[in-house]
């Protein structure tokens, strides 16, 4: 597996290996002891979204009980973000983004403090995250899609929107992000 370290420090960029034969290939998604020597301990949940051409889901973040999330793609293309909302963080409200496709195999590692979304670029996407807190509905946290201190070019101009992404608040009147910890 190949491991690209981001701008921000503890998102990564896993390319796993493929093996691929004229039957077609085979990866692994996830190996237990591979991913926690990465930080990626305790997968409990995995989740799995479909969405629609120019769908934005997020940004979004647990507090308390914070989720690190696995991302990958099975189906389609996706702009996928990671920000980082940690109060007293030298990067606070910075951001990273790559692209996710079935095509490429790519995942997004984001840890905890960070905040998640992405933007659907095919006709359609099948997300899979693996998480390592379970949901809390009472612990949901967003930010705004389109905060411009943020300032991410999601290069779409009318995009899908829950109502809870669109009534999302800036980061800086966002209530309970996490704590830097250093």
């Amino acid at each position: 597996m190949k491991i690209i370290e981001t701008e921000l420090s503890g998102v990564l960029i896993l390319e796993p290996k493929l093996f691929e034969d004229e039957r077609g290939y085979f990866l692994e998604h996830f190996q237990a002891e591979r991913y926690a020597g990465l930080g990626m301990s305790g997968v409990v949940q995995l989740n799995h979204s479909r969405s629609l051409r120019g769908t934005v889901r997020g940004l979004h973040f647990q507090q308390p009980h914070p989720q690190g999330k696995l991302v990958w793609v099975a189906t389609g293309t996706v702009f996928d973000v990671a920000v980082d909302v940690r109060k007293g963080s030298p990067q606070f409200g910075r951001w990273v983004g790559v692209e996710l496709s079935a095509e490429n195999h790519k995942q997004a590692w984001i840890p905890e403090g960070f905040a998640h979304g992405f933007c659907v670029r095919s006709d359609y996407a099948d997300v899979y995250y693996a998480c390592t807190q379970a949901y809390a509905p009472e612990c949901q946290k967003a930010v705004a899609w389109n905060d411009p201190r943020i300032g991410i070019d999601w290069n779409l101009s009318a995009p899908i929107l829950s109502d809870r992404d669109r009534e999302a608040p800036l980061l800086a009147d966002a209530p309970l992000l996490p704590l830097y910890d250093g």
